[in-house]
């Protein structure tokens, strides 16, 4: 059930292509949807599931056009390694969940604001709520952190790789909070989201497919969502 290599089937040029929508992902397109959002709503109020939904549909159709052919080929290696895959996830859902839940609980000295916003959207938007914390976010950050990142490093070095894109996912979750409330202290919150960031990379490395974390990811975020509910 262990796989005998590793290798990601990502081409030199979409690891180009890839690079340039990684630092618009971080830097310029959030930028460009909160100024699209105020300018099509004007001072109305913005249905925030239904504007993410729009917002990922994109980032999703960009991530299919850039990655088409690795994405493509992942798949049929989820395919070919699917009992590697269903073990990798399960073994990720059942550690980095219950990990989860032991430590959300937990001071942190600032709430964890993310669960919240799942619920809140999830109550207004039930179908748009799902098909965005099950699908788009999960094929979108997977795709980048994972198959980019992760798959990038991994031809150097695995514990750096690891390290990188685990710890890099962690604090991306929670850096725009920071930001946003001019409070550093929520950048503790990557060590809530640091075992389950670790978990996907783990299933990365083991599974060999992008798919599956996009699974792990999805299901990740339903319970979280759960939880809150």
């Amino acid at each position: 059930m262990f796989r005998r290599s590793w290798k990601s089937k990502m081409t030199v040029s979409e690891r180009k292509r890839g690079l340039v929508f990684f630092l618009l992902y971080l830097l310029v397109f959030p930028r460009l949807n909160a100024w699209a959002q105020r300018v099509l709503m004007g001072d109305g109020e913005t249905p925030v599931a239904e504007a993410n939904v729009v917002y990922y549909v994109f980032l999703f159709a960009l991530a299919l056009f850039v990655f088409w052919s690795f994405l493509r080929k992942d798949f049929v290696d989820l395919l070919d390694w699917l009992p590697e895959n269903l073990f990798s996830i399960a073994v990720g859902f059942l550690v980095a969940g219950g990990l989860y839940v032991l430590l959300e609980p937990m001071p942190f000295l600032v709430s964890d604001p993310i669960a919240g916003q799942y619920a809140e959207q999830f109550r207004a938007a039930p179908i748009p709520t799902l098909a965005l914390i099950l699908l788009l976010i999960p094929v979108v950050e997977e795709t980048l952190f994972r198959g980019l990142v992760y798959g990038t490093l991994r031809a150097y070095s695995r514990p750096l790789a690891g390290v990188v894109s685990a710890g890099f996912y962690a604090l991306s979750i929670v850096w725009r909070y920071a930001l946003e409330y001019g409070e550093l202290r929520y950048l503790l919150l990557a060590l809530l989201y640091l075992p389950v960031s670790a978990a996907l990379t783990w299933c990365y490395e083991r599974g060999g497919s992008v798919w599956g974390c996009v699974l792990l990811h999805g299901g990740l975020n339903g319970l979280t969502l759960f939880m809150t509910l």
